[in-house]
């Protein structure tokens, strides 16, 4: 590539056909081990429940068993969905990731539920939890400064430890509240392409200094799939497509491919297809292209790559292919 744009993991801890949540742990240290020693800048994970493909709901509890795997990457959220949580809850679990892990732990805050409505009502979740979304960002934020806006009430451990908070988006609500408190912002343009230019713009726009930031720091997501042919490449983004119209359209059974495919061509395949509009898929060089392209077009400090290739080998490969012709993650493995 061309720039010097650092690049990022996202890992969505996919639960492959025929793996179990156990393959998919074994397979997240794996390739966190591995965006390590290629030298990428961090690799986080996403609050999902209720999916059956995605074993990151206990997204802390992943983090602490990675972390505990490798050595000097940085691991996080991306992110924790707030409103099902409460702040100090998760400023008291963050803070013990960064007590054990000094230096290595981000935090980055959605608001979306992760889930569906009754997946959402058996977490106990309040239905009006989202409101309460920037007041709950400022809280958790005083716990872990320890400058609690509650008296008498301090997170430990948590206290002290200022874990850098990221604001996670697929809208300008997102935006808006990095921008007003002065937090890096990430943009979920891997499934959610839809607003991610306006909102780029509207964060940088708005950006107000604060103690963590000074300047505006943006991420934008993108799905990636790297491999040795072109052709290779395509018939893995293929089967991606397949997977993602079976698990929106038929959740909990598998199509065959000719279903799929028409699935595919009809409107509403359409529709869920568009939501991949940001994916970089081909050989290194094309890829590499296709990210200084999507960088330029976002103005983006920073690229956080969903690799998402069917296997966890053919995962490892994408990874390994486009440290190879990047130089600012390429170190020696």
């Amino acid at each position: 590539m061309s720039g010097s744009i650092p690049l990022s993991i996202l890992d969505l801890a996919i639960i492959g056909r025929g793996d179990t949540a156990a393959d998919a742990f074994a397979n997240s240290v794996t390739l966190a081990q591995r965006a390590e020693a290629r030298g990428y800048e961090r690799v986080w994970y996403a609050e999902h429940h209720n999916m059956a493909s995605i074993a990151s709901s206990a997204t802390s509890v992943l983090i602490a068993h990675v972390a505990a795997h490798t050595s000097t990457i940085r691991l996080g959220a991306g992110g924790v969905m707030l409103p099902n949580h409460s702040p100090l809850t998760i400023a008291e679990q963050f803070g013990t990731l960064a007590t054990l892990h000094p230096g290595r732990i981000d935090l980055g805050l959605g608001r979306a539920p992760g889930s569906d409505q009754n997946t959402m009502r058996a977490m106990r979740r309040d239905a009006h939890s989202s409101d309460r979304f920037p007041e709950d960002v400022l809280e958790l934020q005083g716990f872990l400064s320890g400058h609690s806006k509650i008296p008498g009430v301090a997170a430990v451990p948590g206290a002290g430890t200022n874990v850098p908070l990221y604001i996670l988006g697929s809208s300008l609500f997102g935006a808006k509240v990095a921008a007003m408190f002065g937090l890096p912002y990430a943009f979920a343009s891997h499934f959610a392409p839809g607003s991610l230019i306006e909102a780029m713009q509207l964060y940088r726009r708005e950006f107000r200094p604060s103690e963590q930031l000074a300047e505006p720091y943006a991420i934008a997501a993108v799905n990636v799939i790297t491999a040795d042919s072109d052709d290779e490449a395509q018939e893995q983004w293929t089967t991606v497509r397949r997977w993602r119209i079976a698990r929106f359209v038929t959740p909990g059974r598998d199509l065959t491919d000719d279903e799929a495919d028409a699935i595919l061509a009809s409107s509403q395949g359409q529709q869920i297809a568009q939501m991949m509009h940001y994916s970089a898929v081909g050989t290194p060089d094309d890829v590499a292209a296709y990210l200084d392209e999507f960088a330029e077009l976002t103005g983006a400090d920073e690229l956080i790559t969903a690799h998402a290739s069917p296997t966890i080998d053919q995962r490892l490969r994408s990874v390994d292919l486009l440290a190879d012709v990047n130089d600012p993650v390429t170190v020696s493995a």
